[in-house]
């Protein structure tokens, strides 16, 4: 719980754009989740690293969230402070073949303004419904391309508050992970480094792989991309459609008809639906197929708040 000064020091105007208790559904793709104590949305790295400095100097709980996408919040919502990082903070430079995007910045807006720039290298990964920012902190990825296909460095802070600039090598980026991850960075800034293309080559990639998505994907639905990691030797949905669990429903929380490797949000869904789902469909692959599905999906918050 935030202390009465803590708040009027955050809600000053020197540090972005306030909103207590904010609910949190209203910031994620899966449009669930409880309330924080506080919202705050920097509007530029000055107040960016403000909040940052202010909240470990006072040691209050906080959590960063981009574009809410590969998220799912518990119904007691976050104790303590969210920054957001989103179109606030997200502005974009071209330079030759290097883009550099601040966190906030879309993934596909700034796939689409490399498509228009010539350059290659995005397509497989404009579908991400994800910040730049959290794109490369779980090193997102899609059609066999990742984000350290692409990055060629980021600007971060490390947890005691220092700026630093990372190259690719020093990254350690892994399979939906990152460096920034195991250490607790927050990442401000990527740089792209992409090639030059050919445009119509580039416009009908992108258009092929749009394709996929929009044909195979429940895009219309609120849910938070893949559940499930990829278990070795298979594919989860391939797994959870065999094990007869499509269309599986916990309250308003749906194995997708689809694909099986989404859980939607029919309407009125609670973080605590989606996670009975998921120990169902754990369940059931486990006992059906001897294999442990583990969630790509990031789940944080508490279940019930204190008062």
């Amino acid at each position: 719980m935030l202390k009465a000064y803590q708040i009027d020091e955050l809600t000053n105007g020197a540090y972005g754009l306030t909103k207590e208790n904010a609910p949190l559904s209203h910031y994620t793709t899966f449009h669930i989740g409880g309330p924080c104590d506080l919202l705050v949305e920097p509007t530029g790295e000055k107040e960016l690293l403000r909040t940052y400095r202010y909240l470990r100097s006072e040691e209050i709980p906080y959590y960063i969230i981009g574009r809410g996408s590969n998220l799912l919040i518990r119904d007691g919502g976050i104790p303590g402070v969210v920054i957001l990082l989103n179109r606030l903070y997200s502005d974009v430079t071209i330079e030759g073949c290097k883009i550099t995007a601040q966190t906030g910045a879309g993934l596909l807006d700034v796939a689409l303004l490399s498509f228009e720039a010539g350059l290659t290298g995005m397509e497989e990964i404009s579908g991400i419904p994800g910040s730049v920012g959290g794109g490369v902190y779980m090193n997102a990825g899609a059609y066999g391309g990742e984000m350290k296909d692409v990055v060629e460095s980021i600007h971060a802070v490390t947890r005691d508050g220092q700026l630093i600039t990372l190259t690719i090598d020093e990254m350690e980026m892994g399979h939906r992970t990152s460096r920034m991850m195991t250490e607790g960075m927050l990442v401000t800034e990527v740089v792209f480094q992409l090639k030059e293309g050919d445009p119509q080559k580039i416009r009908a990639a992108y258009e092929d792989y749009t394709h996929r998505r929009t044909t195979k994907q429940p895009l219309d639905d609120y849910s938070a991309g893949s559940v499930f990691k990829r278990p070795k030797g298979g594919y989860a949905s391939a797994l959870i459609d065999q094990a007869g669990l499509r269309g599986l429903s916990v309250g308003d929380a749906q194995v997708s008809e689809k694909h099986c490797g989404f859980m939607i949000n029919r309407g009125h869904a609670k973080a605590s639906d989606v996670l009975a789902l998921i120990e169902k469909v754990q369940k059931e692959v486990k006992d059906q197929f001897g294999i442990d599905l583990e969630p790509e999906v990031r789940i944080i918050g508490v279940d019930k708040r204190e008062d």
